[in-house]
C-alpha cells in the first residue's frame, strides 16, 4: 500500500487527478487548494461547473483548513464529527477563504468529510492538506465501487487508479446541513440519503429533508434530478401489476430480493438481485450500483427496477434509483 500511496501523492502534488478508493464509492481526488487540479476533476468528469465538490480531510482537528464553523454550531458539529468520523457523513458549513471557488462551484459553502477507507486516509495524511474528490465516473453515471468500475468510466483520463477492493458501504456519503434553534435541538437538513441514516442521527437532532429549489444550481453535491444512471433507460415500478411490456423490448430487472411478484410478472431476459433471497438493506446498498452496472452492460433495452422499503438504508436506496430513472 505504501507504493501507491507514494504515487498517489506525488500525482497530487505535481496538480493531477487521481481515483482512490474510499468507505462509500470510488473518488476521483485533487488537491483541494489547487484550483488547476480541480478543474481536471471537472474535465475528467465532464462535470458542469455549477456542481459543487466534496472535500476530505484526513483527521477531524484539520476541520478549520477548510470550514469556518460558527460558533452557534460548534458543539453539534464536534458531536457529528466524534460520532460519525472518519465514516460517510458530509457537513455543509461556512468554507475558508483560501479554499479556491471552483471547488465550492462559488458557493459560500463547503462540503467536507473524513472518508474511513485506509488508502484514501493514508494518501490524506501523507499529502498533508484536503482533497477535493467526487465520485470517480463521468457526470450523472453510475458511481463506481470497484476499481475496475472506474477504469470502464474513466480509463484513458486519469494517470492513475489505485486498488483498494471493493467499496464497504456502496452508497454516498450522508450530506447535511445544520439550523439552531432556541431552546430545542438542532435541525438537520439532509440534503443527500446515505449511509448515515436519519435514524442515526436523530439523537442528536431532528433531521427534515433539504428543500432544493429546481432549476437552480445545487447547493450541495449529487442533488440533481437525473443522476447516478446508467446508460439503458430506468424505470422505477412501483406496483408489479404496472408492468405494460412492449412487444420486441428486452427487459432487465433489478430485484431486491431475485423472487415474489415482480420476477414473476414477466420473462426478462436477465434478473439481478440486490439482496438475493435475504432482502437485507445492508447488502443491498453495497450492491445496488454494482447491479446497476452489470444490468447496463446487458444489452436490455430498459432496465425496471423494484422498490425497497424505505426505512434505515431503503431511504437512500430509493433516492439513488429514482435519480436514476428520472427524465433526462
Amino acid at each position: 500500500m505504501n507504493e501507491a500511496v507514494e504515487a498517489a501523492c506525488a500525482l497530487l502534488r505535481a496538480g493531477e487527478v487521481v481515483a482512490l478508493p474510499t468507505e462509500t464509492v470510488y473518488g476521483l481526488a485533487a488537491d483541494a487548494l489547487n484550483p488547476e487540479a480541480a478543474a481536471k476533476v471537472f474535465a475528467a468528469k465532464e462535470r458542469p461547473s455549477f456542481d459543487p465538490l466534496i472535500v476530505h480531510i484526513a483527521r477531524r482537528r484539520e476541520l478549520s483548513s477548510v470550514a469556518c464553523v460558527p460558533a452557534e454550531i460548534s458543539g453539534t458539529v464536534e458531536k457529528l464529527a466524534a460520532a460519525f468520523w472518519p465514516g460517510p457523513l458530509t457537513l455543509i458549513l461556512p468554507k475558508q477563504p483560501e479554499l479556491p471557488d471552483i471547488v465550492t462551484s462559488g458557493l459560500p459553502t463547503v462540503a467536507v468529510r473524513c472518508s474511513a477507507h485506509p488508502v484514501f486516509r493514508a494518501v490524506g495524511k501523507e499529502l498533508g492538506g484536503p482533497i477535493a474528490a467526487p465520485s470517480a465516473n463521468r457526470f450523472g453515471r453510475i458511481s463506481p465501487t470497484s476499481a475496475a468500475a472506474v477504469i470502464k468510466e474513466l480509463g484513458g483520463r486519469i494517470p492513475l487508479v489505485v486498488d483498494g477492493g471493493a467499496c464497504p458501504e456502496g452508497l454516498e456519503s450522508t450530506i447535511v446541513s445544520i439550523e439552531t434553534r432556541e431552546g430545542k435541538k438542532p435541525l438537520f437538513h439532509l440534503h443527500r440519503a446515505g449511509p448515515v441514516t436519519k435514524e442515526m442521527l436523530q439523537p442528536f437532532g431532528k433531521v427534515v429533508k433539504a428543500k432544493e429549489k429546481t432549476g437552480d444550481a445545487p447547493h450541495a453535491p449529487g442533488q440533481l434530478p437525473s443522476h447516478y444512471a446508467p446508460v439503458t433507460p430506468l424505470v422505477l415500478l412501483e406496483n408489479p401489476d404496472d408492468f405494460k411490456p412492449e412487444p420486441g423490448k428486452r427487459y432487465g430487472l433489478l430485484s431486491y430480493r431475485g423472487e415474489g411478484p415482480y420476477v414473476e410478472r414477466h420473462e426478462w431476459e436477465v434478473v439481478e438481485a440486490l439482496s438475493p433471497g435475504s432482502g437485507k438493506l445492508a447488502e443491498a446498498a453495497i450492491r445496488l450500483f454494482h447491479v446497476m452496472r452489470v444490468l447496463d452492460e446487458s444489452g436490455v433495452d430498459c432496465i425496471v427496477a423494484e422498490p425497497v422499503s424505505e426505512t434505515g438504508l431503503g431511504v437512500a436506496i430509493m433516492d439513488r434509483l429514482r435519480r436514476a430513472a428520472a427524465e433526462r
